[in-house]
């Protein structure tokens, strides 16, 4: 079965930095694009970055660009996002993603909450 597990979300002030993981398990994870989605309350889920499969390419939300890298390791089928300069707005919990097929698959995701 098809299973995603975020973690290292958790409270930080603004101008910090965090570091997200999603642990994978359950499909060929090397071959597949793996994304990042946050969600804040009251607002649509929204992609916050992507990476293929071999890692050679990235895309980010505007809003983040500069700010957050996206990165993978396909020996240890985990996919993270590195966080830096982080505003208040980017508040959400961030949810780790993969599309096999149809078939989108998410973890429970994490809360990320930057407050001073």
């Amino acid at each position: 079965q098809v299973q995603l597990v975020e973690s290292g979300g958790g409270l930080v002030q603004p101008g910090g930095s965090l570091r997200l993981s999603c642990a994978a398990s359950g499909f060929t994870f090397s071959i597949y694009f793996m994304k990042w989605y946050r969600q804040a309350p009251g607002k649509e889920r929204e992609l916050v970055a992507a990476i293929s499969s071999a890692g050679g390419s990235t895309n980010y939300a505007d809003s983040v660009k500069g700010r957050f890298t996206i990165s993978r390791d396909n020996a240890k089928n985990t996919v993270n996002l590195q966080m830096n300069s982080l505003k208040s707005e980017d508040t959400a919990v961030y949810y780790c993603n993969a599309r096999l097929g149809l078939r989108e698959y998410w973890g429970q995701g994490t809360q990320v909450t930057v407050s001073s």
